[in-house]
């Protein structure tokens, strides 16, 4: 047998291996919940459920944890997932995942240095002037090392510092092997009712494993990064590595070094004269342009992933984001976006029944749901703890929090909630996001950045509500135009039939019809430019003018367009 050939039956063998660990914890899991949540209930010892609940929780989530960080993988990733499902997770499960960080040891540089090389088609001392052997992060997909251009490299690109990319040996096996395992987990959860009613849990799979193909991907990754940097091409409030594109493969990737200020290290900030507050502000503010201006965001934006870069542009901004890792990004749903806006727009007025129509239209809730307890509470919500920020929080009573966390939990998991194909790597960049904000800045305030987005949302939304109300009135215009006409068919049909009657009152009735019906045209062509100038008045005066003043045309037609003649 051939080295090779024993190497791959070594990786096959792990691979079962691995793929029946995956198997056998997720059946152990099945089984105790099983055990525990319904065969106890059903004879009589709920009581002995509930008292040890969190404590099961709490073990599984350990156990998990443990598996997760020693497979590495995918395994990570899906327990960092797991951990921002405080919606249908309990929070015992979601603590202990908290902490799971995509950190494994490091491959040694030999081989490392092997597949490179196989990538590149030539040794590393050729394609780098300088490569560190020392890693400077190892993940569970690959690890990154600092190197140096060469001089006719660095002339090309117009930077010599790089950090390359470099995928793990074996990680395509790996990968496949947990997708297996996932996918016939899914299977298993489409069987379970409670599950099946809220998630298609194969589509979640299936969507998980996209994005884990694409993020392997450095190709795709590289592609990402010229996208996201062309977004942000005129901001100069955020920036993204550029790319050696003559260094980089599917599986190497070489990119500009860009590394400053990681985002959270306030004390870092403050010595480069930063206020971190403005910071988390500003964090805020970029993710929404993200959302909402780009509809392509960073899904993945932990501390690791930005940097806070000083600059000495006596001209321009005094520091800037830079991003980095574009292996893991995502789109808005077209069918999800109207509904984000709506959310945003609620949550900024801190209205409950809107946020809670608006949780409808995204999909999380299905139309079926009962809502009222959860506008109830939503808007008890926002009445006590609304436009409050983070420090305020933590000066409210613990045990005041702790009844509205048992309320809404116990609310949340009793509604018939979903999980929306295309919304996870959304959820888990807004919660990213909001932890990172609140722990760069004690004081940070989530309704700041989002109520003046809300009102640029607001002023759209009026725009598209003027623009609807224009199309509807001519639409209404267009069937009265053609009413006579239709008019004067039927009672030409009528003259030319077999029947003989007296047909002047009916056109004397039918004429009075015309003339009311282009009264009510007149009088919606009136409102509706009165009431769009007046949307637009504080963001485009002219054009305000303009149609509320010729509102007045209409006005006198549906006013003196009834003078005259009339039938009896």
């Amino acid at each position: 047998m051939t080295v090779d050939a024993s190497v791959r039956g070594g990786r096959a063998n792990a691979g079962r291996a691995r793929y029946r660990r995956i198997l056998l914890f997720a059946a152990r899991t099945f089984v105790q919940i099983w055990w525990f949540e319904l065969l106890l209930p059903r004879i009589g010892l709920a009581a002995m459920s509930e008292r040890t609940r969190a404590a099961r929780m709490q073990g599984i989530a350990r156990r998990f944890h443990a598996l997760a960080v020693e497979l590495g993988g995918l395994m990570i990733k899906v327990g960092q997932f797991l951990s921002a499902r405080m919606d249908v997770l309990p929070p015992e499960i979601t603590a202990e995942l908290a902490g799971l960080q995509d950190e494994v040891p490091a491959v040694p540089f030999a081989e490392i240095r092997a597949l490179a090389e196989h990538e590149l088609g030539m040794p590393l001392d050729r394609a780098y002037s300088w490569v560190d052997e020392q890693p400077l992060a190892a993940a569970s997909l690959g690890q990154a090392h600092r190197a140096m251009l060469t001089p006719a490299d660095a002339a090309d690109t117009g930077f010599v510092d790089v950090v390359i990319k470099i995928q793990r040996p074996g990680i395509d096996e790996i990968i496949d092997v947990d997708l297996a395992a996932l996918r016939r987990v899914g299977g298993w959860l489409k069987r379970v009712r409670f599950v099946a009613e809220r998630a298609d849990a194969p589509a979640l799979v299936e969507e998980f494993a996209r994005t884990s193909l694409e993020e392997v991907d450095y190709q795709h990754e590289a592609a990402n990064a010229g996208r996201f940097a062309e977004n942000f091409a005129g901001d100069a409030r955020v920036a993204a590595p550029a790319v050696a594109w003559e260094r980089s493969t599917r599986r190497v990737l070489t990119l500009e070094d860009v590394t400053a200020i990681k985002v959270n290290d306030v004390d870092a900030l403050r010595a480069a004269g930063i206020d971190p507050a403005e910071v988390a502000d500003a964090f805020a503010g970029v993710m929404l342009d993200q959302l909402f201006t780009h509809n392509f965001f960073h899904a993945d934006p932990h501390p690791g992933n930005v940097f806070v870069t000083p600059l000495h542009d006596p001209d321009g901004p005094e520091w800037r984001f830079t991003f980095i890792d574009f292996g893991m990004m995502g789109e808005v749903p077209a069918e999800a976006r109207a509904g984000l806006r709506s959310l945003v727009i609620a949550i900024a007025s801190r209205d409950g029944a809107a946020l809670v129509r608006a949780v409808k239209e995204i999909g999380v809730l299905l139309p079926s749901a009962d809502t009222a307890e959860l506008e109830r509470a939503v808007t008890a919500l926002f009445s006590r703890f609304g436009g409050m920020g983070f420090a305020q929080l933590r000066d409210v009573d613990p045990r005041e929090f702790e009844d509205f966390a048992v309320e809404f939990g116990d609310m949340i998991r009793s509604l018939p909630v979903q999980l929306p194909e295309g919304l996870l790597m959304l959820f888990r960049a807004v919660s990213i996001t909001s932890g990172l904000c609140s722990g760069i800045d004690p004081e940070f305030n989530i309704w700041e950045p989002v109520e003046p987005y809300a009102t640029q949302l607001l002023r759209e939304e009026g725009g598209n509500v003027v623009k609807d109300f224009a199309q509807q009135a001519l639409a209404t215009a267009g069937v009265a135009l053609r009413l006579p006409g239709r008019i004067d068919a039927v009672i030409s049909r009528i003259e030319q039939g077999n029947l003989t009657f007296d047909t002047s009152r009916i056109e004397r009735r039918l004429s009075r019809l015309e003339r009311l019906v282009r009264c009510g045209v007149s009088a919606v062509l009136f409102a509706g430019l009165l009431i769009g100038g007046a949307l637009l008045l504080p963001v485009a005066v002219p054009l305000a003018i303009v149609m509320m003043s010729v509102s007045v045309l209409p006005l006198l037609h549906a006013v003196f367009s009834g003078w005259g003649p009339r039938g009896r």
